[in-house]
């Protein structure tokens, strides 16, 4: 709820910027809000993740097919993140969230996300996100229907199979008790 009416504003922001491919790669200006920051005046680490979704929208709006996901009934949700950070952005620092595909395998679009700031990256996540229908899985196979072939080259990192096989839980079908080792 944090973020409900800035995603609300993205999205309508984003739907009269410049179109993109939903291949391309969107850049999205922001600055570091006092709702952003934690006690030590920077990002919060929990809040970029937060702040990634606001790039994801805004590509997804550029591209046309956030309205097209929209139509179908379909509800992005993460499954998976990793992120890694090297800076920290400060209260009212001005940066971009660049935010691109960078692949999909069978069960799931993966983004590669980077918090820049004076031409150096801040952050760096990768998302893996699925794509829900009424509660199910949309297929690969709609996916592509619907944002278009992948362009040719685009090829999943070989780390990114062993990061969602180490990491990954049971799906929801499936029994996932909590004992600790």
């Amino acid at each position: 709820m944090h973020l409900l009416v800035r995603t609300l504003v993205t999205l309508f922001a984003s739907a009269r910027r410049t179109r993109l491919s939903i291949w391309d790669i969107s850049s999205l200006p922001m600055r570091v809000l006092p709702t952003d920051i934690d006690i030590a005046l920077h990002v919060n680490n929990g809040m970029y993740f937060s702040l990634m979704d606001l790039g994801r929208f805004d590509l997804l709006a550029r591209s046309g097919v956030w309205k097209a996901m929209r139509l179908r009934g379909w509800t992005p949700v993460a499954s998976g993140e990793t992120i890694s950070f090297r800076k920290s952005l400060q209260l009212w620092q001005r940066y971009t969230i660049e935010t691109r595909i960078i692949g999909l395998d069978q069960k799931a679009i993966y983004f590669e996300q980077r918090m820049v700031a004076d031409g150096e990256i801040f952050a760096r996540a990768y998302i893996a996100t699925r794509l829900l229908s009424r509660g199910r899985p949309v297929t690969q196979e709609e996916v592509i229907a619907a944002f278009g072939e992948p362009p040719a080259e685009l090829e999943l990192p070989a780390w990114i199979h062993e990061w969602r096989e180490s990491t990954a839980l049971p799906g929801t079908g499936k029994p996932a008790p909590h004992a600790w080792a």
